[in-house]
C-alpha cells in the first residue's frame, strides 16, 4: 500500500486548539452581546436545495455554489449526450442540493417555511460556516464563519439604533477601539441617482460608488461616463463624495445640496430618527459617521445601510448590514421588512490577533499540571484531580512518571500557569506544592487553598 501524503482541500484551514480557544471566545463574547438584546439562537442546514439557493446571488454567485451531486448513480438519469451538453445543463441532472453560500437565503426560506409559528417581530443569531466556490487568495477562504443578526417583521429604526448599540457593546467587551460605524441610506442613494438624472439606475451607480475606497474618485467617475453619465453630472456628484463635516453638518449640507427630493429627504429622516433613538438609549454617536458614499453592493437593501471599518485603513470591513423590504418575496412571502448585520469573525480575529487583545486565559485550556512522580505519588494526586475538577478547574494529571524536565516541558508548551509536585512530604502533610510557571515562585498550600487561590 502507498503511503498518500497528506492534505486538505485549498481555500480551508485547520484551526489548532489555541486558535480555537481564541475564536471561541470571540464568538461567545458576540453571541452574549446578541442574547442581551433579546436575539433568539437559530441553525439551518449545511445544504439546501439548489432552487432555494440559486437566482438569489446573481449570476457570479450561482457559479460559486458548491453543488452536491445527487447519490447512487447519479449518471444514470442523465438524458443528454454528455459530450453535447455544458455543466449548467448538466447541473440539474445530476445535482439537487448545495452547500450554503451564506446565512441570509436560509434565513429568509426558514421565516417562509416557519410563518405560522414565528411570533413577529422575530429576532435571530445565526453563528456557522459557509462554502463558496471562490479562488483561494489570502484572507478569502472556500469555506468561512458567518456571523449573522436580523430583526425581521418590523419598519420601526429602533432596530436600526440597536444595531448600532450591539456593535458598540461588542467591540468594546472585545477591547477594540479605532474603528467607524459608517451609516447611509438606499432611499439616499435613490434619490441621488434622480438628482444625477438617472432615476431608477441606482444600482448601477451604487455598484461604482461602492469601489470608493479602491479606485477613487477618478476611478469612479471613468465607470460612470462609461455607463452614460455626462460630466456636468459628474461635477454635481463630486461634492456630495466630497461632504465633510459632523454627521449633523453633513445632513444638513447634503440637503442643502440636493433640495425638492423625497427619496433624499426620507432617508436623512431616518438616519436623523436613528440617532435620536441611539441618543435616547445613551449609546455613543461617537463612533457613527454618516457617510453619503456608502453604497454596499447588495441589491436587496432598500433602507439604511451600515459597514464597520478600522481608522487606519489596516483591514477592510468587519463588519456591515441594512434594512431589506422584501427578502421573503422570492418564497411566497411578501412585503416583510427586516434589518440585520454580519460581523466577518475571521476579520475580528485578525484585528485582535494583531493588537494582541485576547487575553491570556483564553489560550490555556489546562489551568493545572500535577507532575506524576510514581505509583503512591499517583494514588494521592487523583483524589486532589477530583477535588480540582469538582471545583470546576481544568486540571490534569500527567499520565505516566516520566522525567520531570519532560513533564516541566509539557507545561511550558501548553502555557499552563501552574504546576503542582506531590512527594512523600506532600503525602505525609496532606499538602501540596504549587509552582507559578510564569514567576517560578512555588508555595505550599492545602488543596482547600489552591482551589480558593484559583478561583479567586
Amino acid at each position: 500500500m502507498s503511503v498518500q501524503k497528506p492534505s486538505i482541500p485549498k481555500g480551508t484551514r485547520d484551526f489548532n486548539p489555541e486558535v480555537v480557544n481564541k475564536r471561541n471566545y470571540l464568538i461567545q463574547t458576540i453571541r452574549t452581546t446578541f442574547k442581551k438584546f433579546g436575539f433568539l439562537p437559530l441553525e439551518t442546514p449545511t445544504m439546501e436545495n439548489l432552487s432555494v439557493l440559486t437566482g438569489k446571488y446573481g449570476d457570479e454567485g450561482d457559479n460559486l455554489i458548491f453543488k452536491i451531486v445527487n447519490s447512487g448513480d447519479y449518471l444514470s438519469k442523465v438524458k443528454t449526450d454528455l459530450s453535447k451538453t455544458t455543466s449548467n445543463q448538466l447541473t440539474p441532472q445530476i445535482a439537487e442540493k448545495g452547500l450554503r453560500y451564506d446565512l441570509t437565503v436560509p434565513f429568509a426560506r426558514y421565516v417562509t417555511m416557519n410563518r405560522s409559528e414565528i411570533t413577529f417581530p422575530f429576532r435571530r443569531f445565526q453563528i456557522q460556516p459557509v462554502w463558496r466556490a471562490d479562488r483561494p487568495q489570502k484572507g478569502r477562504y472556500r469555506e468561512f464563519l458567518q456571523c449573522d443578526a436580523d430583526v425581521v417583521g418590523t419598519t420601526s429604526l429602533l432596530c436600526e439604533a440597536e444595531i448600532i448599540m450591539m456593535l458598540n457593546e461588542i467591540f468594546n467587551n472585545l477591547g477594540i477601539d479605532g474603528y467607524e460605524i459608517k451609516v447611509n441610506s438606499r432611499k439616499i442613494l435613490s434619490g441621488l441617482a434622480s438628482y444625477l438624472n438617472h432615476s431608477g439606475e441606482e444600482s448601477a451607480l451604487c455598484v461604482a460608488i461602492d469601489k470608493l475606497d479602491k479606485i477613487g474618485t477618478e476611478g469612479v467617475f471613468k465607470e460612470l461616463s462609461q455607463i452614460g453619465y455626462k460630466q456636468n453630472e459628474l461635477n454635481n456628484l463630486a461634492p456630495i463624495l466630497e461632504v465633510t463635516g459632523n454627521n449633523i453638518e453633513k445632513i444638513n449640507l447634503l440637503s442643502k445640496i440636493i433640495t425638492n427630493n423625497e427619496d433624499v429627504s426620507k432617508g436623512l429622516e431616518e438616519i436623523k430618527s436613528m440617532f435620536s433613538y441611539v441618543d435616547s438609549m445613551n449609546g455613543d454617536l461617537s463612533t457613527v459617521s454618516f457617510d453619503p458614499s456608502l453604497a454596499r453592493g447588495l441589491s436587496y437593501y432598500t433602507g439604511l445601510i451600515f459597514e464597520v471599518k478600522m481608522k487606519d485603513g489596516s483591514i477592510g470591513s468587519i463588519s456591515g448590514g441594512g434594512r431589506y423590504d422584501n427578502l421573503t418575496g422570492v418564497f411566497g412571502m411578501p412585503d416583510v421588512s427586516g434589518v440585520g448585520i454580519s460581523l466577518g469573525i475571521d476579520r475580528v480575529y485578525d484585528v485582535m490577533e494583531t493588537r494582541d487583545l485576547f487575553p491570556k486565559e483564553v489560550k490555556v485550556a489546562t489551568q493545572v499540571l500535577i507532575i506524576n512522580f510514581g505509583e503512591e505519588e499517583e494514588r494521592f494526586a487523583l483524589k486532589q484531580l477530583s477535588h480540582l475538577r469538582n471545583a470546576g478547574i481544568a486540571v490534569e494529571l500527567y499520565p505516566n512518571s516520566a522525567k520531570l524536565k519532560k513533564q516541566m516541558t509539557y507545561a511550558h508548551n501548553l502555557s499552563i500557569p501552574y504546576v503542582v509536585l506531590i512527594g512523600s512530604n506532600e503525602i505525609a502533610t496532606n499538602t501540596l506544592t504549587v509552582k507559578e510557571m510564569e514567576t517560578g515562585n512555588q508555595e505550599t498550600l492545602s488543596i482547600e487553598n489552591l482551589i480558593s487561590k484559583l478561583i479567586n
